[in-house]
């Protein structure tokens, strides 16, 4: 049951925060836990840090069963007949990530009347209705911070690799080539370059940082601007307005969440906007551009490559566009989910579940939904 806080109201606070929630419990309770996970299937086995998947089950399956607790995980998400669905009506808890993302939206909720808590095993909870949850009184927390290096460190390689048109180039070895020209008719070096990041949190930070030796100029875009000292120190400069900092840009990384304002932003008029023969790298969320408009833009010629791993929806279908557009470096969503990071997302799972059975709050930054109330960056 959710309601609305009262300001100034004590009495009220205290309800809210309590019995009125359905994820409190009587601590003890045995749980079901369903994890939705991609499957590692031959990979397996070939590393035993290989957690992230559905073999490896974040590593908890032990310790959740020795404590009497049901834990489902599967890789089957889609339709009524899913092994998600079936199980639905009687989870407590359902884990996800975005890798392999199981689409939490206000119809499921409605069926899972025994969800408590909606945990995302990784950063980025867009794939949960988050009005419907926090109407449910439904908690929805994430590993904040868990990939963000993993995820700075892949945009930095991404942009390198559209910059020095890497791609042919592996391509030319593969195939037994040799066409210098080729290559470098568009090869360029990223110093002295301008490059904007469209949101500049932790991901979007960490990023500017990583960029600071290769002598480029560095801009950003971000509903906050970030401290003084640390935009000193970085040599980055704020830009108040998204549109006017775009034709600036010879590369533009895009780390902003998918929220109701962002939800596709980079459509044709905005695209239209970037300097012609931009690079655009987004390891945020494929719903943020307008994917008709990106694959026409790639074919003619105004984006003159587009690198990133995120897709709408995902797993993306055979036949999305972003597989067939010219200039583009796209791979399947990974940057967040390498091995170092699965290390940490479900070592941060494990925590907040732990938290969860006993009754404590979770480190304040996991919240997307508390108390009905949605972080700041999801209003």
């Amino acid at each position: 049951m959710a309601m609305k806080r009262a300001a100034g109201s004590s009495a009220i606070r205290s309800l809210f925060s309590s019995t009125f929630f359905r994820n409190l419990h009587v601590s003890g309770e045995k749980k079901k836990i369903v994890g939705v996970f991609y499957k590692g299937n031959e990979y397996a086995k070939l590393n035993p840090d290989f957690v992230g998947c559905v073999e490896g089950a974040l590593g908890i399956r032990q310790w959740l069963e020795s404590q009497g607790h049901q834990y489902i995980v599967t890789d089957d998400k889609e339709g009524p007949d899913s092994e998600l669905e079936r199980n639905l009506s009687d989870a407590h808890v359902i884990i996800s990530t975005p890798f392999h993302p199981a689409y939490v939206t206000a119809e499921r909720i409605k069926k899972a009347k025994n969800l408590e808590l909606l945990l995302t095993a990784g950063i980025g909870s867009d794939h949960i209705d988050l009005k419907a949850a926090a109407t449910a009184g439904i908690t929805v927390a994430e590993v904040t911070g868990s990939n963000v290096v993993s995820v700075a460190e892949d945009e930095l390689m991404r942009i390198l690799i559209l910059i020095r048109n890497f791609l042919p180039g592996y391509h030319q070895a593969v195939n037994g080539e040799w066409n210098v020209a080729g290559i470098a008719h568009r090869a360029y070096d990223l110093e002295g370059k301008t490059v904007g990041t469209v949101g500049a949190g932790r991901i979007g930070k960490l990023l500017l940082q990583r960029l600071k030796p290769f002598n480029c100029n560095l801009l950003y875009f971000d509903r906050i601007r970030m401290d003084p000292g640390l935009e000193k120190e970085i040599g980055a400069k704020f830009e108040e307005d998204l549109d006017a900092m775009l034709p600036k840009c010879d590369v533009i990384v895009i780390n902003t969440p998918l929220t109701e304002q962002t939800r596709g932003l980079f459509d044709k008029d905005k695209i239209s906007k970037c300097k012609k023969g931009v690079l655009i790298v987004n390891n945020a969320r494929g719903a943020i551009m307008d994917t008709q408009a990106v694959a026409d833009a790639c074919s003619n010629g105004h984006v003159a490559g587009y690198s990133g791993d995120v897709w709408f929806p995902q797993p993306a279908p055979k036949d999305h566009p972003w597989r067939y557009m010219p200039n583009h470096a796209m791979t399947p969503h990974v940057s967040g989910t390498t091995i170092d990071a699965q290390l940490r997302y479900a070592a941060g799972v494990k925590d907040m579940l732990d938290r969860h059975f006993r009754g404590e709050d979770f480190p304040e930054q996991n919240y997307i939904v508390k108390e009905g109330q949605l972080a700041s960056q999801y209003r």
